[in-house]
Parts: structure tokens; C-alpha cells; sequence
């Protein structure tokens, strides 16, 4: 009778294993501090795309698709934490505020305490690569926990967990001078107050070719204000806009 329990669709088939590691998946959540009720969305928001590829997938399955969704929540929730947190601020500064918050470097430092970089599901070359400890996986990874949560637990599940985690050090993230962008900074001021642009010139390279030093001047509408120096030229603007800032008393 085997024959026909299997034509009737009837044959217990046996529940198909998750593709992350259960004990992985129980250390996360728990570092979250929120249980899945959707294992699966879990799942889904750590699958890079080499993995799903690797097993011959569409990339509709990766986690591309959370990742969309939670930048989105994430946004939202930052705003709303800032807007009501620095009701004296103008726009422009909320706006600079977020822009850090929310910045690729932040989030995959937050990714990476998470223990994501174990977490999220790569090709076994990507994995070799150390695409596991890549900014761009990592931040995306948390932006699609973060698009989980949501659709699992709702705003206040995704709000709970990213004010414990990514807004957990805002003060502190604020004085750290690594995460912050004086040029965006010095932009903003110099419209403010009807200025313009600021413009910045290369004024000298020193040193061989793998290991130069850029000295460069920022300047506003012909009036210098301010000099830096770095490895990079991009290195060197933001001292030059740091050191303006400075001189224009706005740090």
C-alpha cells in the first residue's frame, strides 16, 4: 500500500533543515535580545548572494531584498530617535547626525559585535576571501536583521532592537572623530551662510609612490581657511576641512 499513501500525497516527508547552524542561529538571537518567531526570516536576512548562488538559487532568495526593507526602518527609526531627542536642531544637523549614525562604517563595526561575520551565510570562496568581515556584508546583513524583525515582531520589534544596538553609543559615537565627515560639515556651514562651495586644492605630494604625504588648502570664495595633511588626498581634505572648522570656531 506504500504505492498509494505515496500517490495521494500523503508520504511524511521530513521537515527540511534550516540552512544556518542551530546554535548559531540561538547565539544570535540571543545577543539581539529578540526571539524569531519566523526562524526563517532569520535565515533569509543572512544569506549573502555568493551563497545562494553557490547552491545554484535565484538572488531573490539573498537577504538583498530585507536589507532594502530594513534600511528603510532604520532610517525611520533614527529619524524619529533624533528628531525627538534634539528638538532645538535644525534639519541639517539631524540630517548630518543620521548620516553618521547610519554610515557603512558604524554599522558594520555594530554587525561585527554581533558576531556577524560568523553569522551570515557566504560561498565558501567569499568565505575564504574573508568576505565575512567585508564592511558592505556586514552592514547589509544587519540593515536585513533589521528588516526581519520588522516583518516577524513589527516597528516596535525593530525599533526595540535598534536602539539597543545601533544606538546604544550615540554619545559616544558622536566624539569619535574617525565617524565623523568635516567636509560634509564644513559644506553645510559655508551654505548656511550663503559661502558656496568649498574648494581644495593639492599644494604638494612628498614621499615615493607607495608612501606619499598630500598637503592641501580649503578654500571659500578665495579666502583660505584651513590646511591638511594625509596618506590620501581624500585623508587630506578632511584635516583641511577639520582645520577650518576649527579656525571658524564650529568644533
Amino acid at each position: 500500500m506504500e504505492w498509494l499513501r505515496v500517490l495521494l500525497g500523503i508520504w511524511r516527508r521530513p521537515r527540511q533543515p534550516l540552512d544556518a547552524d542551530a546554535a548559531v542561529l540561538a547565539r544570535l538571537q540571543q545577543d539581539l535580545g529578540y526571539q524569531f518567531r519566523d526562524p526563517d526570516l532569520l535565515v533569509t536576512a543572512l544569506k549573502h548572494r555568493s551563497f545562494v548562488y553557490a547552491r545554484n538559487g535565484h538572488g531573490i532568495e539573498s537577504n538583498e531584498r530585507l536589507e532594502y526593507l530594513g534600511d528603510a526602518v532604520l532610517d525611520l527609526v533614527v529619524a524619529e530617535f533624533l528628531y525627538r531627542r534634539f528638538a532645538d536642531r535644525r534639519e541639517g544637523d539631524l540630517t548630518q547626525m543620521k548620516s553618521l549614525v547610519v554610515s557603512r562604517p558604524v554599522l558594520a563595526r555594530k554587525g561585527l559585535t554581533l558576531g556577524l561575520d560568523t553569522a551570515v551565510l557566504l560561498s565558501a570562496d567569499e568565505r575564504a576571501s574573508g568576505g565575512g568581515r567585508q564592511p558592505s556584508i556586514l552592514c547589509d546583513a544587519l540593515e536585513a536583521v533589521i528588516g526581519a524583525a520588522y516583518l516577524d515582531g513589527g516597528l516596535e520589534a525593530a525599533r526595540a532592537l535598534v536602539r539597543q544596538h545601533v544606538l546604544v553609543d550615540f554619545e559616544e559615537l558622536l566624539g569619535q572623530e574617525d565617524y565623523v565627515n568635516f567636509k560634509s560639515r564644513l559644506l553645510e556651514r559655508t551654505q548656511s551662510n550663503g559661502s558656496g562651495h568649498p574648494r581644495y586644492l593639492v599644494h604638494s605630494e612628498e614621499g615615493p609612490d607607495h608612501c606619499k604625504v598630500f598637503c592641501v588648502e580649503v578654500s571659500v570664495t578665495g579666502e583660505s581657511l584651513g590646511w591638511g595633511r594625509g596618506r590620501s588626498k581624500k585623508e587630506a581634505q578632511q584635516m583641511a576641512a577639520k582645520d577650518a572648522l576649527q579656525r571658524l570656531g564650529a568644533l
